[in-house]
Order: structure tokens, then sequence, then C-alpha cells
């Protein structure tokens, strides 16, 4: 007789608590580096930058990095310059966090905030507002008396 379930396999599994509590962690963490720390690079020169997501991989030994400059602008500048420090960055992130191994750090670009503009434009769009909102009674029924 078997000990383990076999009901879940194949289902796709979200992270688990574990790897949430270490990317909230490391992300508050980077919060603290990138907010102290003087990089060096034109890209990242008088730029806040927002962490708004960190996703560990199940071994915690690599964790990718979502973030937003402030206002969007060079977002891809912003991202290639922390990406060029990456290594500089994992270093100064070992000191701030107990964990068993420094993850390696990759950063992306967070599109989130891109898709929810869209998505309102879409609302804010007549047609689609059209279809939103409840039909109006209509008059002719009243007519037929």
């Amino acid at each position: 007789m078997s000990r383990h379930s076999h009901t879940n396999r194949g289902a796709a599994q979200g992270p688990s608590q574990r790897q949430l509590r270490a990317g909230e962690l490391v992300r508050h963490a980077l919060v603290e580096i990138l907010r102290e720390e003087d990089i060096t690079d034109p890209a990242l020169e008088g730029v806040s930058v927002t962490v708004t997501e960190v996703r560990m991989s199940p071994d915690l030994r690599h964790a990718t990095i979502f973030v937003e400059p402030l206002g969007g602008a060079h977002a891809e500048a912003v991202v290639s310059g922390l990406n060029r420090h990456a290594k500089f960055i994992r270093g100064r992130l070992g000191r701030h966090i107990e964990l068993k191994f420094t993850p390696d750090l990759k950063f992306l670009h967070d599109e989130s905030f891109n898709e929810a503009a869209r998505m309102n434009r879409l609302f804010d769009d007549p047609r689609v507002r059209r279809d939103l909102t409840p039909d109006e009674p209509s008059e002719s029924w009243k007519d037929e008396d």
C-alpha cells in the first residue's frame, strides 16, 4: 500500500510557504540595499526603483526580482543596469539576510503596471463602458398599453 497521495499529480502548484517567506525577506533586504548603496551606473543614477516582487526557486538558490522604475521611464536600461551589478548586490544581500545560500539574482521589468494601465484604458473606452453599465429600462413597453 502506498503512503503517498497521488491525487495532485500533474496539477500546477504555486510557490511553497518557504519560498514566499524567503522571497519577502529578500525583497525587504533589496529595498534597503537599493536605498542605501551608491551603485555607480549611468542607467541607475537618480532613479528610484520599486521592488514589486521576488520569486524564489524551490531550492532558494535563485531569485527573480521584478522591478519598476519610478514613473516607468527607461525601464529596460534600469533593468540592464541592475543585472550588470547583480553580483555586487548579491554580495550586499548576503550580509542582510540569514539564509543558507545567498540566491543568484535576476532582475526583470514588472509588466503588471503596464497591463493595469492597458486594462484601465479599455474600461474607459465608451464602447466597453456601454457594455458595463446596466441597461436603462426602455420606454417603449409603456406605450403598448
